[in-house]
Formats: C-alpha cells, structure tokens, sequence
C-alpha cells in the first residue's frame, strides 16, 4: 500500500490527512494551531496523532499554505529593493526601496536604450544592510531579457542575496502588473523558505523519507525547489486545494466553495468538474499579479478577524487577531484584566481609517520575533521588551511605562510581523453564545460584556449584531463573486447596492421586497463554516453542504493533485502581411530567436518547448510525464490579400503534466 500525506498551514490552524492511493479512501486526520513564532510545532501537532507505521507507508508529503496569501495580505516578508529598467513603476506592491533606469528593448526585442549599469551598481551599493532580496524588472523584458539578466549578476555581486527578474516569472504584457509580481516574489521567497525548513526538520523527525510537494495556485503541485525559487506561484494554493478537496469529498462537480478560515474567507467555483481559472492573473492584496491561479476571491473576514467597537457602532476590521478564548488557555492571566475592563468604558478610544490603529481595551499584544534589520525608535523597543514575558495591553504599558498609548506604533510592529495582536473575533463571538465551545469561552464572554458595556447594548443583542455583520458580509462577498464571474469585474452602483443589500440582509424597503437564489450549492470548508454558513445559504435558497472531513478539506486537496506546468511561446513576424515563409521571431522564458520562417519558427517552438517543459517537470517532481501542445494563429485578412489571410502572430501553449514521484515506487 502507498499513502498520500497532505499537510495545509493555514493562518490559524495546520491540517493533516493521510490517503490510501490504492482506495482513494482517507484513513486519517488531525488538526493543530498554527504557530507563527515557530511553525515546527504546529505541523508536529498537526502529524502528531498519526502513527510512525502510518507515516513509514508515505510515498508522498504535498503542502498547501494560505501563508502566502495572508503575508501578501498582512504586508509581511523580507525587504526588497526594487530596480525598474526603462519605466515608472505604480503600483498597491511597492518595494522598501525602488529605483528606475536607463534600458529599454521594443516589441521585437531590439535594444533601443542602453543598460545604465553604473547608476544600477550606485543603488545596489547604498542597499547593502538594507534588504535582503532585489527585484527587477524590464520595461518589455519578456521580449528580450538581457537587461534584467545583467542587472541580476550585478545584484548578487554587490549584495550577495537573491535577485528575481520579471522575466522569470511572467510572459505576460503588463510592466506594472508583471513588477508587482516580482517584488511579491522576492518577499516571500523567506516566508515559503522558513516553511519548507519547518516541514522537512518535522519528517526528519518521524522518518518521514518521501518527496516534499507544495500545491500552487491553480491546484497542482510543484517540488520543494521550485517553490523556494518561485514562492508567487503558492499564492492561493490553500484555497485552491479546497477546491479541490471539496469535490473529492462532497463527490461533486458543480458547486461555489467557502472556505472559512481564521485570516480569510476564499471563494471558488467549481464547474464541471473543475476549478475556474484567472484569465489573466491572481489579485492579492488589492493588486494584480502574472499567477496563472484558481479563480479566488479572498476577503479579510475569518474566524480571527478583529472586531472594532467606536461610538458609531460595531464593525469588522481586516486585522488577524487571535481569539480571546484560544489565547486566554495558553496565558490564564488574560481573564483577570478581561473582568477589570468588562464594565469600563473606553477611555482612549479613537476611530481611524487604518485598522491596524483601532485598538480596543479588550486587545492584547504578543511578542512574535526580533527582526535585526527592522531600525525601531525608543518607544517601540520599551513596548517590545515589556510584553516578551507575556500578553499585554496598551493600557498596561502607556501605565507602566508612563507614555501614551499610540507612540508604541503596535500597527507598525504588527505589520512588521514582530507582535501578535489578541483580540475579540467571530471564535469569540460563538463561544459567548454558546455555539461552540472547544476553547475558553469565559474569556469571549467577558470581552462581549465590555463591547456591549461600551455601546450601552445588553450581550445578547452585541451577539446578534456581530453575528449579522458576519453573515451579512459573508453573503455579501459569494454574491459579489458569482456576479463578477457572470459579468467581468462587478462595480455596484448605488441603486444596485441597495437591492443586493436589501435582497442579503432581508430589509423590505416600503414599495418592494427582493430575493436571490443561487444555482448551485455552497460547500462548506474550515471550522468557522459550520456556524456561519447556514444562515448564508437560507439567504440564497441553497443547500449547505459539509461533507465528511470538511473541517480540513484543505489538506485533502493538497494531496489529491499532480504535477503541471505551462509555458506559453510567442512567435511574431519581421514585416507585416506575413506569410508562412516570413521571418520571424520567437519569444520564451529560455531566450530570443530568430528563424528564416515562421514553419521554422513553430517547429522550433513546439520542440524547445516540450524539452524544456518536461524538464522543469521533472524537476518539479512529476513521473509518466505527458506532453501536448496548443498552436494558434492569429490572421487577418487584408486588401492585398482577400484569398490567404496574413498572420498577424503565433501563440504556442505547451502543457505537460505527471503524477508525483513517489518514495519506493
């Protein structure tokens, strides 16, 4: 027998399921917390109910992760210097240091402005101690990669870190989009790095001696290697494994998938079968990337989000927070300043536009990690030391340390990744109702108390307000998504907004009522879903399904896919009007060729193509690799020509796909 072992780490919880590959059945799972200070332990937790003749059947160990996605999210990773040859860069994903340069190519990959080395190697130097990765991108760079190449040889001359080209990562026009790619990349590349590390010392550990796969955005999977090089490319992948591992356990084709976790809510579609897809590329963090990933909606709303009470009422924030009642079984001392503020009123409280500065009186911060390279001003270090021993309000430290409140920065040092912050969340809110009750629901209780003191508003009636926002925007979002995927990009105007918002929170207006009914059912996936969901779909007339093992739907994903890899060529013609015996030129991801013909060109193409995507197949891990390829022509018909259409270009998609190689096999 060979077993499949799947592992998600998620923004709260680490996941692992084992498979039979001979039955298609799952003969375990476990779940652990994530443990952002130190991820080995969470995934030991999570493997740690599995037994070591369980494990020693493992011919494969594939990881999924939300990581990325919620570091793009949250802003986390290393610093990165940005170097953008020949354009202006604008974008929601800047680098912590940015230049732009002299050096420019044309559509057919002709130098038309020269590399400006030296004012490339003067940034480099005055970076040194400052970042630890280079980003750099090329105004048409993908036409012909020769500027990015050099300025990648100069980056790791001077500063000796990683440098990731554009190029590498993205054939795609779009210089902003392609940029923000790369410098996404280059930040995360120690976030996926310092995973991987965690999850092999954890199967050194158990004698684990199978190939470690990490999932990618579109579901399928690629080796350890690869990802380390091209972390952009798990973007989503927690989610897509969802997808994944929704139609593996509800045994279905059609359906709009939730999954719930503790950072985020993601939303897919599954439609014959099979996940949709970006038709352009993955937006994270409010901006476009180059990732060829399963089509996901990711909203800030989870079972960790952060409730804001002011004056003008209860909102949800987008900032993680770990729930009271998980935090106060670890530091019992969280109950006891929990019941001095349960009956206080805020005494600082203040409503700014970014969350992170909205703090309440029932948060607490957590020290995460020292970062040497992260410069912080006195106050921010006295805060930092005060609560490494333990969890600490503001207010504990504004009094001890006699300073105000807001000069501690803690959104800066949360956004940094150094502190965690604890908070009352959606977990809370169904521990104080009585929903459910797994961690230390009298913490929940006492927080609710204090938010419900503070609005002059009895428990009960918080509960009911909190849970409606919940649903209201959980609604909100899987309608935003059905519609978008029905129309393209889905921009409410006002009169619209107030039917869908009339139609989700069931207010009758005084001349009409409205309703929505959707056509597929919703799937539930991640432990939040079980409660919230319901609700949602009476909303919209559909079943809600939670199909056995729904809870870590995610990590059966991550072990139910295989290996594929994508590569799309480019061959234009050298004049226009062109013909099959025309020159022309091929663009790759391997280099720039010119060929007497474009039959030469596409024969090319085809044969450099499935060379060089079965090799990186394999190097991602795939066995009984198969090979196919996609060629089209785009023509035109013109005057001089009204029998033979002329062509205008070639685009050539070759795909090769294989199963994971396993242990012993």
């Amino acid at each position: 027998m060979v077993y499949g072992l799947g592992i998600d780490t998620g923004g709260t919880y680490t996941d692992a399921v084992v498979m039979d590959f001979e039955t298609g059945e799952l003969i375990a799972s476990n779940k652990s917390p994530t443990t952002y200070k130190d991820l080995t332990i969470g995934i030991k937790g999570a493997i740690e109910g599995l037994t070591d003749e369980i494990l020693s059947e493992v011919g494969v160990l594939s990881l999924s992760s939300t990581l990325a996605t919620n570091s793009v999210v949250e802003g986390r990773g290393c610093r990165v210097g940005l170097i953008a040859i020949g354009h202006d860069y604008v974008s929601k994903q800047p680098a912590d240091a940015e230049i732009v340069i002299e050096g420019r190519h044309d559509l057919w990959g002709r130098e038309t402005e020269p590399l400006d080395i030296d004012a490339a190697r003067t940034f480099l130097e005055g970076l040194k101690g400052k970042v630890e990765g280079i980003a750099i991108s090329g105004y048409l760079g993908i036409r012909n990669p020769a500027h990015e190449i050099k300025i990648r040889e100069l980056a790791y001359e001077i500063l000796g870190v990683r440098a990731v080209c554009g190029h590498e990562l993205s054939s795609t026009l779009g210089f902003d989009d392609r940029t923000a790619t790369c410098v996404m990349n280059t930040r995360l590349i120690p976030v996926i790095g310092e995973l991987i590390e965690a999850v092999k010392s954890v199967m050194k550990e158990r004698n684990i001696k199978a190939p470690l796969m990490i999932v990618k955005g579109d579901g399928s999977m690629m080796s350890e290697e690869e990802a380390s090089i091209r972390p952009i490319e798990t973007i989503l992948s927690g989610p897509a494994s969802s997808i994944i591992g929704a139609k593996k356990l509800a045994n279905i084709d059609d359906a709009i998938i939730v999954d719930m976790g503790g950072t985020t809510t993601d939303i897919g579609i599954l439609r014959g079968g099979r996940p949709d897809l970006v038709d352009y590329g993955a937006i994270i963090g409010n901006a476009r990337t180059h990732v060829k990933a399963a089509d996901i909606t990711a909203t800030g709303l989870g079972g960790d989000s952060h409730f804001v009470t002011t004056p003008n009422g209860v909102r949800i924030s987008s900032v993680r927070s770990i729930p009271l009642c998980v935090a106060s079984k670890q530091w019992p001392e969280i109950i006891e300043t929990l019941k001095n503020v349960a009956h206080m009123k805020p005494s600082y409280r203040m409503e700014f536009d970014f969350d992170g500065k909205n703090i309440q009186e029932t948060d607490f911060f957590i020290f995460l990690r020292d970062n040497p390279y992260v410069k912080l001003d006195s106050e921010e270090s006295r805060f930092l030391e005060f609560i490494r021993e333990g969890p600490r309000t503001l207010a504990q430290a504004a009094r001890v340390l006699d300073s105000h409140p807001l000069l501690f920065k803690s959104e800066r040092l949360e956004s940094l990744g150094l502190i965690q912050r604890i908070g009352l969340t959606p977990t809370d809110i169904l521990h104080a109702a009585g929903d459910y009750t797994e961690f230390d629901y009298k913490a929940s209780e006492l927080a609710v108390m204090h938010h419900a003191y503070a609005l002059g508003i009895s428990e009960e009636k918080f509960i009911q307000i909190a849970k409606g926002l919940v649903t209201e925007k959980l609604a909100s979002v899987i309608f935003s998504k059905v519609l978008s995927t029905e129309i393209g990009d889905y921009v409410p105007e006002k009169s619209t907004e107030y039917i869908v918002k009339n139609a989700i929170s069931f207010n009758t207006a005084r001349d009409f009522k409205c309703s929505i009914a959707l056509k597929k059912p919703i799937i539930g996936i991640g432990a939040p879903s079980g409660a919230y969901l319901p609700p949602v779909a009476e909303i919209f007339d559909v079943e809600a399904l939670f199909p056995k093992y729904w809870e870590v739907g995610n990590a059966v994903g991550a072990v139910t896919g295989g290996v594929v890899e994508t590569i799309e060529i480019l061959i234009k013609p050298q004049i226009d009007f062109a013909t099959m015996n025309t020159p022309c030129i091929v663009f790759t991801k391997f280099g720039r060729f010119e060929k007497d013909s474009i039959t030469e060109g596409v024969e090319f193409a085809r044969t450099e193509g499935a060379k060089y995507i079965r090799e990186l197949s394999i190097r991602e891990g795939a066995e009984d690799v198969v090979v196919t390829d996609n060629v089209v022509y785009s023509t035109i018909k013109t005057t001089r020509s009204l029998e033979e259409p002329r062509i205008v270009d070639v685009t050539i998609t070759i795909t090769a796909a294989g199963k994971p190689k396993m242990f012993g096999i």
